[in-house]
């Protein structure tokens, strides 16, 4: 007898109520996993990581040029919360 078992690893996170809330909200029927609600979000992937600021910055002695700033403030301004449906 071969037996087969398929096993997930797992992080547990802690989410404030409202946004519990929300992603609760975003199942799309009640046996719905969260992992799959949150697969299903449009995230975006060219965000840069802080890691990546940070050796960013450190490339350019800490000095950020005013293209930088401005990129910057236009990703600040474009930060929306997801659009869960």
């Amino acid at each position: 007898m071969i037996v087969y078992c398929d096993i997930m690893a797992t992080k547990t996170i802690t989410l404030e109520i409202d946004a519990y809330e929300r992603l609760k909200s975003a199942k799309r029927f009640p046996r719905e996993s969260f992992s799959e609600v949150v697969r299903r979000l449009p995230l975006r992937s060219d965000a840069m990581t802080a890691r990546e600021f940070l050796e960013m910055s450190r490339r350019q002695n800490g000095q950020l040029t005013d293209a930088d700033c401005q990129v910057i403030d236009e990703l600040n301004a474009a930060d929306l919360s997801p659009s869960i449906p």
